[in-house]
């Protein structure tokens, strides 16, 4: 099976409950380079996370619901989407995908 992540030009990162990160594709490796990039494969993400942070964390394994935001972090706007994946019908991990956007991000309202 092809891996689509793996070249996808957002950031993609994959931890398990144990928010043990399990996979990182060439984004995100390179979004974390200074940190280790893929050396932190099997390390975890809440040593690298805030108490804030590590709350959310825990209610998205808890109730499923997903978080969503934008940073600006040194003149680059960013959408963080952080979910829940699922294993047989559980929830075994979190994802989070990190898009770079334009300053000006365009809304649309559809009907």
């Amino acid at each position: 099976m092809y891996d689509w992540a793996l070249e996808f030009p957002g950031a993609v990162t994959v931890c398990d409950r144990d928010y043990t990160i399990i996979y990182m594709n060439d984004k995100a490796s390179e979004t974390f380079s200074k940190d280790g990039g893929r050396a932190l494969l099997g390390t975890s993400l809440s040593a690298c996370h805030s108490e804030a942070s590590r709350a959310i964390m825990r209610r998205i394994l808890e109730t499923g619901e997903p978080n969503s935001y934008t940073i600006e972090k040194k003149g680059v706007h960013k959408f963080i989407y952080q979910a829940p994946w699922r294993k047989d019908g559980q929830i075994a991990g979190l994802v989070e995908i990190s898009v770079v956007i334009p300053p000006e991000l365009p809304h649309f309202v559809r009907s």
